[in-house]
C-alpha cells in the first residue's frame, strides 16, 4: 500500500477533447519540472507531484492577468479561466475523490494571502468552486513564516516584504492503494542494491511472481531501457518502474534524455509478460520552495513584487506570489502497510520466467492508467536513505 502526501489530481488541456493532447502536455510539464528539480537535488532519492504543482499553478491562473497569465498558461499548456477546462477539471476531481476497491484520494489547496488585502468576489467564487480549496487571511511578512531557517535572508529582506502584498500558496493530498496483487512478506530478503557510485549495500527485496505490463526502449541516443507497470486494485491507477538496461548506464543520462515522447511510447509498447519481479521497499520524503524552481521553467513574473499582475485576485496592485510549497511523501511496502511481524528469509525458487531486478537506482511513475496522468514523479537512489 502506499501512502503519499500532496497533490490533486490535474491534467494539462488543450483542447479538453483530445485525451493525447491532455496526456503530452501533462507529460510534458511533468518532465520540465523533474528535470529542473534535478539539477538542484544532486545525487538524492528524489520524490515530487506534477499534479499538486499544477494545481497551485491553475489556481493562480485564475487572478493572473496580463504577462502574469501569460506565462503560467504556456508552461502548463493551458488557460484554466476557459469554462470547458474548468468543467473537465472538476469533473475529474470528483471522480478521484470517490472511495472504491479499498483506495481513497484526499486533497486539499490553501492559499494564503496576506492580512488586509481586499479580495474580488468573482475570484473567492471561483477559488471555492475547486474541490477542498480555501483561502486563508495570514501575516506573510513575518520572516519565520516565510523563510524558516534562513533568518539573514528573511532579515534582510523584511522591511522592502512589508511594504509588498503577498500570497502564498500551499498543496496537500494523502493517498492509499493496495496492490492489484500483493507482495508476501515471507519472500522479502535482504539483497545487494549497487549505489550510484559502485558502492553495494543490502537492502529488503520484495519479490513476486506475476503478469506485469512490462516494455522495453530506447532513447534518443540508443539507450536502452526497461518499463515495468505494476496495478493498483481497482486497476485505476498504476506504478511504473524505469530501469537502466545496462548497468553502465547511469540514471542521471536517462533521466537527461527523457522526454514526453518518449512516455508517450510506453503506452504502446508495454506487453502483458509473466516475470519474477523484485523490488525494494523505499520510504522519502521531499519539500520544496517552488518559488527557487518555476522561474527556471518560465514563470518568474509571479513570484516579482514588481512584475507579478494578480489584479484578477484583488484590484490592489503588487500582490505577488512569496512562497509556492510542494511536500511529498511516499512509503512503498509488501501491501501498503508497515510490516509489524518480522520476515522470515526463504529461497526463493528458479523460475525460466525472464527477471525485472530493481538493484540499482531507478525512476518512478504513479499513474492514472485512463488517462496517463502523472500524481508522482521520483527516482530511487538509495533504498536505505530515508532522510531525504
Amino acid at each position: 500500500r502506499y501512502f503519499l502526501g500532496l497533490p490533486l489530481l490535474l491534467f494539462s488541456i488543450c483542447p479538453v477533447s483530445s485525451k493525447l493532447s491532455r496526456t503530452y502536455l501533462h507529460a510534458r510539464f511533468a518532465v520540465s519540472l523533474y528535470q529542473t528539480l534535478t539539477e538542484t537535488e544532486n545525487n538524492s532519492n528524489l520524490i515530487m507531484s506534477p499534479v499538486s504543482v499544477s494545481l497551485s499553478l491553475a489556481l493562480l491562473q485564475l487572478g493572473a492577468r496580463g504577462n502574469t497569465l501569460a506565462q503560467l498558461e504556456g508552461t502548463l499548456g493551458y488557460n484554466v479561466n476557459d469554462a470547458q477546462v474548468q468543467d473537465f477539471l472538476l469533473h475529474s476531481q470528483g471522480n478521484m475523490n470517490n472511495s472504491s476497491q479499498g483506495m481513497w484520494l484526499q486533497q486539499a489547496c490553501t492559499l494564503f494571502v496576506q492580512s488586509g488585502v481586499q479580495l474580488l468576489p468573482e475570484f473567492t467564487q471561483h477559488a471555492a468552486a475547486w474541490a477542498n480549496t480555501s483561502v486563508v487571511r495570514a501575516n506573510l511578512s513575518q520572516p519565520n513564516q516565510t523563510h524558516q531557517g534562513n533568518p539573514d535572508r528573511a532579515q534582510a529582506e523584511a522591511l522592502w516584504w512589508g511594504h509588498r502584498l503577498q500570497v502564498a500558496l500551499v498543496n496537500t493530498v494523502a493517498f492509499k492503494g493496495v496492490w492489484q496483487k500483493q507482495f508476501l512478506f515471507t519472500n522479502t530478503q535482504n539483497l545487494p542494491f549497487v549505489l550510484s557510485d559502485g558502492n553495494v549495500i543490502k537492502v529488503p527485496m520484495m519479490h513476486q511472481a506475476a503478469e506485469v505490463s512490462f516494455g522495453q526502449f530506447r532513447t534518443a541516443s540508443e539507450q536502452r531501457y526497461t518499463v515495468l507497470e505494476m496495478p493498483y486494485l481497482g486497476r485505476s491507477l498504476c506504478l511504473q518502474v524505469v530501469l537502466p538496461s545496462e548497468r553502465k548506464t547511469t540514471l542521471s543520462s536517462l533521466e537527461s534524455q527523457l522526454t514526453a515522447r518518449q512516455l508517450a511510447s510506453w503506452d504502446s509498447g508495454l506487453r502483458r509478460t509473466k516475470m519474477d519481479i523484485f523490488l525494494p521497499r523505499f520510504k522519502m520524503q521531499n519539500k520544496f520552495n517552488l518559488r527557487s524552481v518555476l522561474p527556471a521553467m518560465g514563470i518568474s513574473d509571479a513570484f516579482n513584487p514588481t512584475a507579478a499582475d494578480f489584479t484578477g485576485i484583488s484590484g490592489q496592485f503588487g500582490l505577488y506570489v512569496s512562497d509556492a510549497f510542494h511536500e511529498v511523501r511516499i512509503e512503498v511496502t509488501e501491501e501498503g502497510t508497515k510490516a509489524a511481524a518480522a520476515t522470515a528469509m526463504v529461497l526463493l525458487k528458479r523460475s525460466r520466467a525472464p527477471v525485472f531486478k530493481a538493484d540499482r537506482p531507478f525512476l518512478f511513475l504513479l499513474r492514472q492508467i485512463k488517462t496517463g496522468s502523472i500524481l508522482f514523479m521520483g527516482r530511487v537512489m538509495n533504498p536505505a536513505d530515508q532522510s531525504s
